[in-house]
Formats: structure tokens, sequence, C-alpha cells
């Protein structure tokens, strides 16, 4: 009877461990394919700022020291160039607080740099249009004034005046001398790529040099990296008109004369397309860097590079879904955690489609589709760049954008991977 007893007892057991682990493995199932279908929706959208009209671009630095990121934005339609001041985390969903840095123009990007080595964050704008100048709005070197926008100063600089529309601008040091210079390219009549050269002074406007170094159509985006290691810092562009279209790199020549005059260019790829904004990242974890370019109407371009001093570019296209709009803006990051690199884009002309999504790779980071998920849903038109920051500080990256046509103005859009403190998404 004991033995009868205990063996009733092990199945009894043996039943209940079984039907407590289906449930588990059923109640798992369900909870990730609801938190999935969650993850698929639209992400849930946050103003920083739509005071103004036109909200084109977005850059990033910790303007004022706290450890946070800030945001300088030029407001094309507007005329004006605002600094938001990054609240944390426990205040994010809120608007961020604002100052009005300068008012100009057809301001095409605005960036911030310490032009004059005082430690407060200027402003560097380039305008296109019938304003075809660049201005440096000067931030008051006490920093309990940086949110008084009476203290700023904004000056025009004489070199840049009427000489091209102006589309971007990057700071960098390029002669080894002075303060920091500024990398900038323009668009239409007389575009170059070139630099503008820091005197000893840089508060002496008048003082400053432009040097162009190559032609241009219409200049998309400028980075500044060490192509050819070397030890001086070259430049990549994108170009999406004219001659000069697709995507290359211009050759540093090293400090003196040789700097002052037409770098070596190199093309990368994508001369007979129409390439738009791109971003540097490692794709194939082989340690060197590739490029990721949005291509008009519907494409994203990787560039694999082989080696660092080969000018030999293997080019994948990765196609975007059908409702998008047209591609504008790329950054990439690993957005839901399970170790591959994905690809975040926005658009333009996304009337009643997705203006930006982001993509993941099943096997093999060449293919050429991918899956694709929303982020912004059909609300807004007309993005423009990407930028993927941890917002909320909840450990997953969330999408800095803004939208110019419809107005939704500065923009965020928080990651719902995590919630509540645990993972809600699962693949």
């Amino acid at each position: 009877m004991l033995m009868k007893k205990s063996l009733k007892e092990n199945y009894l057991t043996l039943f209940n461990s079984i039907f407590l682990l289906l449930l588990f493995l059923i109640s798992s199932a369900l909870f990730n394919l609801v938190e999935a279908q969650e993850y698929g929706k639209p992400w849930t959208r946050h103003i920083i700022n739509n005071s103004s009209v036109g909200a084109d671009g977005v850059k990033l630095a910790d303007a004022n020291g706290d450890g946070f990121m800030d945001i300088v934005t030029g407001w094309e339609e507007g005329g004006t160039v605002m600094v938001f001041i990054n609240p944390g985390p426990s205040k994010i969903e809120n608007e961020w607080p604002s100052v009005t840095v300068g008012n100009v123009d057809n301001t095409e990007d605005a960036v911030f740099v310490d032009l004059d080595g005082d430690s407060a964050l200027d402003v560097v704008s380039s305008c296109e249009g019938e304003t075809r100048s660049m201005f440096i709005h000067w931030a008051p070197k006490d920093k309990n004034e940086y949110m008084n926008s009476s203290a700023w100063k904004t000056e025009i600089i004489p070199a840049a005046k009427n000489v091209m529309q102006w589309m971007f601008c990057i700071p960098l040091q390029v002669d080894g001398k002075n303060g920091i210079d500024l990398i900038a390219g323009g668009k239409n009549d007389n575009a170059h790529i070139g630099w503008f050269e820091s005197p000893s002074s840089p508060r002496d406007i008048s003082e400053w040099k432009w040097h162009p170094v190559s032609k241009a159509g219409w200049t998309m985006s400028l980075f500044a990296v060490d192509m050819d290691n070397d030890g001086d810092l070259d430049i990549i562009t994108t170009d999406r008109r004219r001659g000069m279209r697709g995507c290359r790199w211009l050759e540093n020549p090293g400090p003196g004369p040789a700097q002052t005059l037409e770098w070596e260019n190199h093309f990368i790829g994508g001369k007979d397309r129409e390439v738009m904004f791109m971003t540097l990242a490692d794709m194939d974890n082989d340690k060197l860097l590739d490029i990721l370019v949005a291509v008009k109407p519907r494409d994203l371009m990787y560039f694999r590079r082989n080696a660092i001093h080969s000018n030999f570019w293997e080019n994948f296209t990765i196609k975007m879904p059908e409702n998008t709009g047209t591609a504008k803006g790329i950054n990439v990051a690993d957005i839901d955690m399970d170790g591959k690199l994905d690809i975040v884009f926005s658009c333009e002309n996304a009337e009643g489609k997705s203006g930006v999504m982001w993509m993941s790779y099943r096997q093999n980071v060449t293919d050429n589709t991918w899956d694709a998920h929303d982020i912004s849903g059909t609300t807004g038109t007309k993005y423009d760049f990407v930028e993927l920051l941890d917002l909320d500080g909840d450990g997953d990256l969330d999408v800095i954008t803004c939208e110019e046509k419809e107005n939704l103005g500065v923009i965020w859009y928080k990651n719902p991977l995590f919630k509540n403190g645990r993972v809600s998404n699962s693949k």
C-alpha cells in the first residue's frame, strides 16, 4: 500500500509540474504576442517644441554641462534659431526649456560650437534662399545668462555673405592653429564645400577666411573622418545634384598651403542616384567604418569598406517599404537590443504614409529586404535628421527628429522596448 501511494504521489507531482510548465509557456507566448503587437504600433510622440514654423534639423551637445544632451534647431520658415535644454529623464515628456539665440531667415542648419574658447557653446547657422549667408550666434559668457535671448549676439560672417545658398556646417580644427574652424557646404549656383579659417581672435568676425576645396551641387551631409589613416581628418559628403552628386570623400592634404587649395576627391558610390543624408557605422563588425545613405525614392544604400587604405567599396541596396514617404534621414543603432545593428530612417513626401520607421535584418546585414517596423504612423509628412538617444533613462534608444510641413516641430518618439522595467517585445 505504501509503495502504491508513493507511486501515485509521484505521478501527481509530475502531472502538476508538466501542467505548470505548459501554463507558463502559454502565458509567456500570449504575453510576448500582445507585447510584440504593441511594439509594432506607432511609438508615442512627445513635443520638445513647436513654437515656430519649419523646424529644419536637430543637432546635439551638452550646452549647460549637466550631462544631458541639448538640441539646437533652425526654423526655416519661422526665421528663428533656438536652443532646447534637456530637462532630464523625470521631466523629459514635458516641453523643454528653450531660448531664441538669433533671428535669421531661411535657416537650413544650426550647430553648437565654442568658437571663442570661453566654455560657452555658441551656435553657427547656415542659411539658403535669398539670405545666402552664415551667422555666428555668440553665447553669453555668464552661464546664468545662457537662457536669456537678449544676452546672445548675432553676427553675419562677412566671408560667407551672398557666396552661395549655405546648407550645412560642422566644426573642425583644420589647420592646427587658432580656434576651431568650420567646414561648410552649399547648393546651386557657385556651390562649394570648403572651410572657414578661424583667426587668432575668433570674435574678430571680419578676419574669418573662406577656402573652397571642392565643387558641389547640393550638399546634404558632412562628416569629418580620417579616411586614409594618415592622422588628419578628411571630409565625407553626400551630394544630391549635378556633376558631383553621390557619396564621396575629400582628402585632407595636411597643414600648409595645400589645405587652402582643392582637395583630392574620391567617389564612394551613388553617382547615378539622388543621395540624401548619410550616417557612419561598422555594420559588419570588422572594425572598418561603413557608410549608409538614404536614397530617393525609397532605397537605403550600404557601402561596405574592405580595407582602410582601399577605395573599393562594396555596394548593397536595402529596400524601404512602399508604405513610406521618400528617403531623407538615416541613423544606425541596436534599437531592440538583440545584439544586431538596426536602421532608423525618416522621410519626406509622406502624406498618408509612415514618415519614420526602423528596420532589422534577419540573417545577414547585406540582405536586400529587411523587416520594417513603424515609429511615426501616418502623422507628419516632411521629417529631417534622425538622432538616437536614451532620453527617458530606461535603457533603450529613443528617436529625436523634427517635422517641417505639418509643424509637428521638434519631437521625440519613445521606444517601447522597455516598459515598467521589463522587456516589452520579443523577436
